[in-house]
């Protein structure tokens, strides 16, 4: 197909050849028959299909088709997001009206004196190129009317409302008349952009050729990982250093660093130069004039600056730091490439930024080739995005770690002590073993032997209630909790020996279970009842395969005779020799917690 078959007139195609154009693009060949039959269009298409022609060759084509109506005031009005894609428009509609006698264009952008664009203004005006902030200024002071408007092109629709521009959009189609044309083109038409042409366009037809989702077949996109922000340098370097280069465009997240990178290159012996939006509107037209002329070999340029450049020389295109948004990423590598020409993308990315590279690469519907420069390897593999392994190892041993740090926090060795320091005291005559509420728990989940003596003890709080007969059965329901094997010879008929608490205080060999911090409160209210109703719950469950049921009989009936104060403090050297050697330390061998290192798995 030609741009004859598409229904032009003789002067735009006269115009077009001129341009170097022979055959249509696939945007162009589906839009331009549709627009010229005056149906509101939809339009999807990759950046650097030419959709640019798709809009504005129908748009001159019915102002060549009415020229008896030229000078009754704008009659195409195109809104664009950035000041640069507006320049581009603007050069593209004078390049395809160059057969139109007299035909005017005039821009009007933000980030220039108002004054020549109010002398522009002042005269008559068919094709007005706009971006929306700008061009509100111009219509609340009465500077430019659109009621005479035929065509109207939102371009880059979805970035315009990305920059916040919804509101400024639907205040200027309030100025339009109802019966014009609307051709939007977008790089998505869902979404808000679907919500916006709902209200503004009447029936439109969508159109989607080579979606912004598709691969772009003349770009070799490339991944090279580095370690860190010198390494980065390094391969950049590098890659401005390649032989295949003419030029190249290098993408930065913010204005400073495209500074900053542009400052350094110099430095380095690149002719560098940077874009972004804070440079007035006489430092950025330079810096294109001296990108388009070759003089700037390396454009150093933020997302937005760089919307709409259109520069066949650009062999490279670098993302230096990562886009914010995945549809950025097409955007800028479609910067190279262009006019049918292969182009070379190249991504550098730190280890840390591997899942913003998988959004990317979902977003484009491929994967980034990694490759590795030889003499620029990184040092390490970047970390897999998938799932680890040993999940629900780590979190058993983690889980184990924790309670053994309760319960070593709950285990008080001051408590051992306490027990020896009231037992060696007689200040009774009738004194049993004084004990401590937090010695029931006085067992340590790392330790294999456990003294129990307070957990036969553990309801008395006061001495002077030893001589109670049921003082004999305060051991019974408790102590089965703290009995070894050997505690069954615990028992002795004499009281002089000492053995009842000593047998209480019986070493649990095998005991690695465990205990709850809640075990500490095994401590009855009332010294007054010696049974311990409350000391069966200093039993933590896993604790029960060390209880011993011979274990009951660990109570010495002479026990409740022990009112003689050598007997008691007999008991108190038997207690303390029975306790001390074994609540010192923890047994060796205890089990340790097991490792919660992750283990590392590679791209």
């Amino acid at each position: 197909m030609s741009f004859a078959d598409l229904g032009l007139v003789p002067s735009i195609l006269s115009a077009v050849e001129s341009a170097g154009f022979t055959e249509p693009t696939p945007v162009q060949a589906a839009a331009i028959p549709r627009a010229l039959a005056g149906q509101d269009l939809m339009v999807s298409s990759q950046t650097g299909s030419g959709k640019t022609a798709a809009f504005m060759l129908p748009a001159l084509n019915r102002i060549a088709g009415q020229s008896a109506n030229r000078g009754v005031g704008v009659q195409v009005l195109v809104l664009t997001p950035t000041r640069e894609l507006a320049m581009q428009v603007s050069d593209a509609t004078t390049a395809y009206g160059a057969n139109l006698p007299g035909l005017r264009t005039a821009v009007v952008v933000g980030g220039v004196p108002y004054g020549a664009q109010l002398k522009a203004l002042s005269r008559r005006v068919d094709v007005l190129v706009a971006t929306p902030g700008r061009l509100i200024d111009h219509l609340k002071a009465g500077r430019v009317k659109l009621n005479t408007v035929h065509t109207l092109v939102l371009d880059e629709a979805d970035r315009m409302l990305d920059m916040g521009f919804i509101e400024d959009i639907e205040t200027i189609i309030e100025r339009l008349p109802n019966s014009r044309q609307t051709l939007l083109f977008s790089a998505t038409l869902d979404g808000s952009v679907a919500r916006l042409a709902e209200k503004m366009m009447r029936e439109p037809e969508r159109i989607e050729i080579a979606g912004h989702r598709d691969k772009h077949t003349n770009i070799t996109q490339t991944l090279l990982y580095a370690d860190d922000a010198s390494h980065k340098m390094r391969l950049l370097d590098h890659l401005l250093r390649d032989t295949r280069l003419d030029q190249a465009i290098v993408f930065t997240a913010t204005k400073r660093g495209a500074d900053d990178l542009a400052d350094r290159l110099s430095e380095q012996g690149f002719s560098a130069a940077a874009l972004h939006g804070d440079m007035n509107q006489r430092q950025r037209t330079r810096t294109l004039t001296q990108l388009q002329r070759g003089q700037v070999r390396v454009l150093v340029a933020t997302d937005v600056a760089a919307r709409g450049i259109d520069v066949q020389g650009i062999s490279h295109a670098v993302n230096f730091d990562l886009p914010l948004q995945a549809e950025d990423y097409v955007h800028r590598i479609g910067r190279t490439g262009r006019a049918g020409r292969d182009g070379l993308a190249y991504t550098l990315a730190v280890h840390g930024e591997r899942h913003k590279v998988r959004r990317i690469e979902h977003y484009i519907g491929q994967t980034i080739n990694p490759e590795i420069i030889a003499g620029l390897e990184p040092q390490r593999l970047p970390r897999s995005s998938g799932p680890r392994t040993g999940g629900p190892v780590r979190a058993l041993a983690a889980s184990a770690l924790a309670i053994a740090r309760n319960a070593t926090m709950a285990t008080a060795p001051s408590a051992t002590s306490a027990i020896v320091r009231n037992a060696t005291s007689p200040t009774a005559p009738n004194a049993t073993p004084a004990t401590v509420p937090s010695a029931a728990s006085a067992t340590a989940p790392s330790a294999t032997s456990v003294t129990a003596p307070s957990a036969a003890s553990a309801t008395v709080p006061s001495a002077t209630s030893a001589t109670a007969p049921s003082a004999a059965s305060a051991t019974a329901p408790s102590a089965t909790s703290a009995t070894a094997p050997s505690a069954a010879s615990a028992t002795v008929p004499s009281v002089t020996s000492a053995t009842a608490p000593s047998a209480a205080s019986a070493i649990v060999p095998s005991v690695t279970s465990a205990t709850a911090p809640s075990a500490a409160s095994a401590t009855a209210p009332s010294a007054t009842s010696a049974t311990v109703p409350s000391a069966a719950s200093a039993i933590v469950p896993s604790a029960t395969p060390a209880i011993v049921p011979s274990a009951t009989s660990a109570t010495a009936p002479s026990v409740t005779s022990a009112t003689v104060p050598s007997a008691a403090s007999a008991i108190a050297r038997n207690a303390a020799a029975a306790a001390s050697p074994f609540t010192s330390r923890p047994a060796r061998g205890a089990a340790k917690p097991a490792s919660t290192t992750g283990a590392l798995s590679p791209v």
